[in-house]
């Protein structure tokens, strides 16, 4: 099989637009989380949502141990919320509003939805894992906000034509 350039693979894959979400766990009361555009649903029966964490990501093992995760979905203004989740060694729930959801994972205040899910399987991906997570709750905040899209390397928000 002949090499790709790195380089040329994230060029391409930047052409898809895609949300940005939060994905957060508790493990022994202590809140985790991290930053994410690989993530989509699944199967509506039964109900599975679909994460690829990378395998360098802080946070993962810590949700992967607890056995759950929630995926909070983010509006188009929640920027500053993402590039938080997106660094480490930082308290990234120190300012935040939360609460805990259904698993006991954070639902996050103010994101336009979350999916709250029980880690149901975990697949080697390359430099990533495949993590599908089966629903236990879900719901829906804001409908009338933007989402907070992802496209070319740069951050931006859905127009309607």
């Amino acid at each position: 099989m002949e090499h790709i350039d790195e380089r040329e693979i994230r060029a391409t894959l930047s052409q898809f637009a895609s949300g940005m979400v939060i994905v957060t766990g508790c493990l022994e009361g202590e809140p985790a989380g991290f930053a994410a555009q690989s993530f989509a649903s699944l199967s509506l029966n039964p109900p599975l949502v679909i994460l690829c964490p990378a395998k360098i990501n802080k946070s993962w093992p810590k949700l992967r141990e607890s056995g759950n995760f929630c995926v909070n979905i983010l509006g188009a203004d929640q920027q500053a919320v993402c590039d938080l989740f997106a660094q480490t060694g930082t308290d990234k729930f120190a300012e935040l509003s939360w609460q805990p959801g259904e698993t006991g994972s954070p639902v996050l205040a103010d994101v336009l939805a979350y999916i709250d899910c029980e880690l149901a399987e975990e697949h080697d991906a390359g430099d990533h894992s495949i993590a599908i997570g089966r629903v236990r709750d879900l719901g829906v905040f804001d409908q009338e906000r933007d989402p907070l899209l992802f496209f070319r390397g740069a951050y931006g928000s859905f127009a309607e034509r």
